[in-house]
């Protein structure tokens, strides 16, 4: 259907490429012209001709700049990289920058060069001074990104800044540049360095003065951690990020669609036993599946049965689970039955010093520090019997999905995007272009082998190994997990063929084993995490900058003989759910016009054919009388198992899509908060005087005289400044309270599917609600904290002790990537001392007044209705 329509139409992809041909044309236009450029010349042509874009305070009128000039920029960009970097970008490397600037995903094959790509977008954008960001999935990136390109942003005049892990931040300094040391091959212990000397020209900075350069690279985690600490600030000074302008994805698919359904989540502890996981840890095991719960693997998910549930409540000595005095122990019993039924060690997870470490399905790396949440991740500790850590109470959360959608102008970059162009489209408004490649793609891409049995499978796969490397080919061979890379492994060694294993156990090693992983005969078995921001070199590492004759002489030879062989061939142990992965694993193949093939070995016990395309060829296989070591090659197959594929990203996509029509209606709340807090923390001494107004409209005519009697022997100024404390802190509290009651909105919401109605017009209709009730409450608590207080001074306050409020980072699937402990300093003698008790806890410096006489109608807001029935707000009756 799909290439009818291009025959009628024409290939859309195609009709773009074609529509920006005229501007590289421009480009390259110009390049001759700017080689006679000195090196001064270029530098103040480029100044003089570009820069004047930052006294524009317009910016569509920015925008309108930038994109009338974008043929010169990108000309100057490309001249200075081979000055600086010794690198001339492609005219298909001018394409995908193009791309970029318009606000689009460039599918660019691995080995094309994105890291090059992207400085001529991010130098473009940068003019406007406004910020630029590259998105990466890891520190490395970033840092690889910042410092080799280092050179050519400073030539520019542009500075560089780096964000990472734990709040650390760099900013590149080309003056740096004496510290450097040469890397010896006994200085690579880890493909992630995380010493100075590996950076040398990058200098630590604040956090703020990283967002302030021109260009930020950083990842995707911390850009969003930075976005909600800055909406927990309560001074000025703590805030770091720009308003979000212009951002590009690198490993766009990886970030918006792989970590989709991973939040972002800050947490504090929160007073939670962990004994019942530990007791239900001890009754899930004895339960039978099939008779005590049902799992369903297509769905993920597992159900009680009548007996199972009869047999839990004996266990526990409870007559009804679901009794209201021991409801809550339903939510323990069914993150337990996930925990046994759901989740495997050494799959989804495995067990490293004590503790359980999540391993990330796409990639197979390791993720210290992320937890799963709802109390998952302390049903699998557990379940393995380490120690079953304190669950967390929700701050802050934001989703990737929405996080990258609040910019004004969002690009992507990645070898694998075109399968995923409908999720792009639909809910991240991005379109997909194909970049061509700059030499023809020669890879051989074989149809897949089918067996019966998995053991058969491995069987055909050491065959075909020992093949490949009796003549020398390097092999690369995937799994996708790290159970079956260490069972091919032991086949491997049996058979007597010496090989490398590259999965989450051995990410310490990880460097070193591809380095080497393109070398003569080299047998590479590896989980997915090979695949990205990591080329193959045939014939293995080059020789760098001043290396002997001899070295790089043996080098040519090794790979004159690997391209003999045919290149690295690419053998997949299983078939991934998402045709991306695979399309990943087999891109480790064929870069850059360079010979390869690769081969997908399937088995019908493996989960994608067990699960979703197994009984109609397990059908046909047994009406075909093949034995177990027969295998079925044919297009049909192959075409069978995409269509499977096919099937399991559809779901997959209305699951995320599902997702954000949800989330979409606590970020329209999130972003009506923050606004409003962020008004009120950067109020001024004028501005001040209006919160101080707004406060005065919410109080009674008769309380008025009688609250500006109190404040008046304190400086004005400090307590316009305690004011705005109180109402930032009112504010986080309730925020903190309403995020747990939309989350068990959420959670039970569900359930009016069974009354014929659509359950996400009812979430939408009771978070309106909620909404409401939320805003009500922070003008009454914040009233009502004013009237009941005293304001003293810091030498009767310093003497009250305080407790420490501890922040956790989180994922929802995840948990802590640091701490920041926070407590109160004293104050200065005479100023008014604030103090903050525990998280989200009433800010006071006060001493609540004796209430001498009693409300009879209990605790009603001030806002409400007045119980009396008068019509009346309660505060202007009987709550005066």
């Amino acid at each position: 259907m799909t290439s009818l329509l291009k025959k009628l139409f024409g290939d859309p992809n195609a009709q773009e490429l074609k529509k920006i041909q005229p501007l590289i044309d421009t480009i390259n236009a110009l390049e001759l012209k700017l080689e006679k450029f000195s090196g001064q010349e270029l530098k103040e042509q480029f100044k003089k001709h570009f820069f004047d874009v930052r006294t524009m305070s317009n910016l569509e009128t920015q925008k309108s700049f930038l994109n009338e000039r974008l043929p010169e920029v990108f000309a100057y960009v490309r001249e200075v990289s081979k000055r600086t970097l010794g690198l001339r970008h492609f005219d298909v490397q001018l394409a995908g920058g193009i791309v970029l600037h318009q606000g689009k995903i460039a599918e660019m094959r691995t080995g094309e060069g994105k890291t090059l790509v992207a400085t001529l977008p991010l130098v473009l954008n940068a003019l406007a001074g406004r910020g630029a960001h590259l998105v990466t999935p890891n520190d490395y990136l970033a840092k690889v990104g910042a410092h080799s390109n280092g050179p050519l942003y400073t030539f520019l005049d542009l500075s560089v800044g780096v964000i990472g892990q734990q709040e650390q931040s760099w900013r590149y300094s080309p003056e740096a540049t004496e510290n450097r040391k040469q890397k010896t091959e006994n200085d690579l212990k880890s493909d992630i360095p995380n010493s100075n000397s590996d950076w040398p020209n990058l200098v630590p900075c604040t956090r703020g003065e990283a967002y302030a350069c021109d260009i930020t690279y950083g990842t995707n985690n911390e850009f969003g951690f930075d976005y909600l600490r800055d909406n927990m600030a309560v001074q000025p000074d703590r805030l770091t990020q720009r308003e979000l302008i212009f951002a590009i994805v690198d490993e766009v698919d990886s970030i918006l669609i792989d970590e989709a359904r991973t939040p972002l989540i800050i947490s504090a502890a929160a007073e939670e036993s962990a004994d019942l996981y530990a007791k239900f840890a001890q009754i899930i095991p004895k339960l039978a599946i099939n008779t005590d719960y049902l799992v369903n693997e297509k769905e993920r998910y597992v159900t009680m049965t009548d007996s199972g549930i009869h047999k839990v409540e004996s266990a526990l000595g409870v007559k009804n689970l679901y009794a209201d005095t021991t409801v809550h122990l339903v939510h323990h019993l069914e993150e337990a039955l996930k925990a046994q039924a759901l989740f495997q060690r050494d799959r989804d997870y495995v067990v490293k010093n004590g503790e359980v470490i999540i391993v990330d399905e796409f990639t197979g790396r390791l993720m210290p520090g992320r937890r799963y949440s709802e109390g998952l991740h302390q049903a699998i500790e557990a379940k393995e019997k380490v120690k079953v850590r304190q669950e967390s109470k929700t701050m802050a959360t934001i989703t990737f999905q929405n996080l990258f959608r609040m910019y004004g102008k969002l690009a992507g970059m990645t070898g694998t995007a075109a399968t995923e162009a409908e999720e792009f489209a639909k809910i991240y408004n991005l379109d997909v272009v194909e970049i061509p490649t700059h030499r023809p793609m020669i890879r051989l891409d074989h149809d897949d082998v089918i067996y019966k049995t998995e053991s058969a499978k491995f069987t055909a796969i050491v065959e075909e190994i020992k093949r490949h490397a009796q003549k020398q080919q390097p092999v690369l061979v995937g799994t996708i997990s790290i159970e079956k890379s260490e069972r091919l492994s032991k086949l491997l060694k049996r058979a007597g063929i010496k090989h490398d294993v590259l999965n989450a156990k051995q990410h310490e090693r990880e460097a070193k084993i591809v380095e080497h992983a393109g070398e003569p005969g080299r047998v590479t078995v590896a989980t997915n995490m090979a695949g990205r921001g990591v080329d193959i070199l045939l014939g293995g590492k080059k020789p760098g900058l001043g290396a002997s004759k001899q070295d790089i002489t043996a080098w040519e030879a090794c790979h004159q003989e690997v391209l003999s062989a045919g290149g690295l061939a690419v053998i997949g142990t299983e078939r991934h759910e998402a045709r991306r992965i695979d399309n990943q694993l087999r891109g480790r193949s064929g870069r850059q016009g360079d010979p390869g093939e690769s081969q997908f070995y399937v088995s019908l016990d493996d989960d994608l054919m067990r699960i979703f395309a197994g009984d109609r060829l397990k059908s046909m296989m047994n009406r075909l009388g093949l034995p177990d070591n027969e295998p079925i090659r044919h297009k049909l197959i192959t075409s069978s198992i995409e269509q499977a594929q096919r099937r399991v990203e559809g779901h997959n996509f209305d699951i995320r899509k599902h997702l954000v029509e949800y989330d979409d209606v606590i970020n329209q709340q999130r972003e009506v908060i923050y606004r409003k807090r962020r008004r009120i923390l950067l109020m001024n001494v004028e501005t001040d005087r209006r919160l101080h107004e707004e406060v005065l409209e919410l109080l009674h005519p008769d309380e008025i005289e009688d609250f500006k009697q109190k404040i008046i022997s304190v400086d004005e100024a400090q307590f316009y400044s305690l004011e705005r404390l109180i109402y930032l802190r009112t504010i986080d509290a309730l925020w903190v309270d309403h995020l747990s009651t939309m989350q068990h909105l959420r959670e039970g919401i569900g359930l009016k599917g069974y009354a014929q109605r659509d359950p996400l017009v009812e979430y939408k209709d009771a978070a309106f609600g909620l909404f409401t009730k939320l805003k009500d409450e922070i003008e009454n608590q914040v009233v009502e904290m004013l009237m009941k207080l005293e304001v003293r001074t810091a030498e009767s306050s310093q003497s009250q002790a305080t407790p420490r409020v501890t922040m956790k980072l989180e994922h929802r699937d995840a948990t802590s990537l640091s701490t920041r402990p926070t407590s109160p300093t004293a104050p200065p003698k005479n100023k008014v001392a604030i103090i903050v008790r525990g998280p989200g806890a009433s800010v006071s410096t006060v001493v609540p007044k004796p209430i001498n006489t009693p409300n009879p109608y209990g605790k009603v807001g001030r806002n409400n209705p007045c119980p009396c029935g008068s019509g009346k707000k309660f505060k202007k009756c009987h709550g005066a």
